[in-house]
């Protein structure tokens, strides 16, 4: 069995501001991201540039700090997002899509084939555009796991050159990942 290469993402800058009452300044954001570069983090997810203009600002001056990590934009599969992460410098997206049966039904309204079609689309133009490309399966944990690994497969085609594995709701367990994987 081939060795797994693994690197550390680290959300930080994105998922920290989500707990009520936080709120980074620009200062305090690119502290955060000179300490996780300092300590070897390989991917730093600085936010997600078409939130505001003041949110693609502050992803625009960590990606000039010069770090080793390489600075990342969260994506929706939409052009304007993968053009706001452009707009931001930064180095990759993590480009995300819902794929269980009920992401598709209620939040995507259209067909799987639709959904997919659109998500590669717009990986196809990130990496016209120099970017590296981080494909996410949101609720990947309640997707098929043939149909996830059909999904993966045509973005590595497109070449994504990682994809994400996303438990939305928090249902599985450890050994239930481990069993995944």
């Amino acid at each position: 069995m081939k060795p797994w290469h693994v690197e550390i993402c680290d959300v930080t800058l994105r998922d920290g501001e989500q707990t009520p009452g936080i709120s980074f300044s620009q200062e305090e954001k690119q502290d955060i991201a000179t300490r996780l570069d300092a300590i070897g983090i390989e991917i730093i997810e600085a936010g997600f540039p078409i939130v505001s203009v003041h949110e693609k600002e502050m992803i625009r001056s960590i990606s000039r700090l010069g770090l080793d990590a390489k600075i990342c934009g969260l994506t929706r599969a939409c052009r304007e997002d993968v053009d706001a992460a452009l707009d931001a410098e930064v180095d990759m997206i993590g480009l995300f899509i819902g794929t269980s049966d009920r992401h598709i039904k209620f939040k995507h309204k259209k067909p799987r084939e639709e959904v997919v079609a659109n998500a590669l689309a717009q990986c196809d133009y990130a990496v016209d555009h120099g970017l590296i490309v981080r494909f996410g399966a949101e609720d990947a944990s309640r997707t098929d796991l043939p149909v996830l690994l059909d999904i993966y497969r045509q973005a590595a085609e497109h070449k994504a050159s990682y994809v994400t594995f996303a438990d939305t709701t928090g249902c599985l367990t450890p050994l239930e990942v481990a069993t995944i994987m």
